[in-house]
């Protein structure tokens, strides 16, 4: 693939540029037994999680609340379960391994511009990058939750921040769909991923895989 043709990269965030998956299920797990859940229950809680890769929490808790503990999803509730679980996030990103050669494929694509799209919290995201030192990277922004990435997608392409051609980075179906909605190419990247079945969905999809990002520069 000639990467140096595209005006614009994208890059989900967990599983791409740092490997956070596995730690984000730890999260989810924790605040559902902090919550009160049970094990089962919060077994539960990641499950659904991983079959809906890339999605904001925002639905997953509301989800956790309606049909798994059977609470009323009130302002309070969600609120204290998405206080810990950015505080359980924050610790555990604090640290964890950042994707290899970010700095070199930044050089070979210095004229394109550089976005982050994920399901995490904008906010929680930006100050993440800020104090790991990734946000100088990303030029054309860190975007992410309460939005969705369709709708970020929408936005960015309207405002003019995403600039045609463009390339998807991500690990999930989510991401695969979100970009082939906007019209972006896309890669998937296998080796953090935790979206069970991905090889036969690539396969079926004819996407292109990586193992992660090092493998383009």
């Amino acid at each position: 693939m000639d990467i140096s043709r595209y005006k614009t990269l994208v890059f989900d965030c967990d599983g791409v540029v740092l490997n956070s998956n596995q730690l984000k299920i730890e999260a989810y797990f924790d605040v559902a037994m902090q919550y009160g859940a049970d094990e089962k229950e919060a077994r539960a809680l990641v499950d659904h999680h991983v079959k809906l890769g890339g999605i904001s929490r925002y639905p997953k808790f509301e989800y956790f609340l309606r049909e798994i503990v059977k609470a009323p999803v009130t302002d309070a509730a969600m609120q204290s379960l998405l206080d810990d679980f950015g505080r359980e996030v924050k610790r555990r990103l604090a640290d964890c391994e950042l994707a290899p050669g970010l700095s070199d494929l930044r050089l070979a694509t210095r004229d394109a511009r550089w976005m982050v799209i994920s399901g995490g919290d904008e906010t929680e995201l930006r100050e993440i990058f800020i104090a790991r030192g990734l946000d100088s990277l990303f030029d054309a922004g860190i975007y992410g939750s309460p939005a969705n990435k369709d709708e970020i997608l929408v936005r960015e392409l309207a405002h003019g921040n995403i600039v045609q051609p463009a390339l998807f980075l991500g690990d999930s179906r989510y991401d695969h769909v979100a970009s082939k909605r906007a019209g972006l190419d896309f890669i998937f990247f296998s080796d953090w991923t935790d979206f069970e079945g991905w090889q036969a969905y690539c396969e079926a999809n004819q996407i292109t895989v990586l193992g992660r990002v090092a493998m383009l520069c």
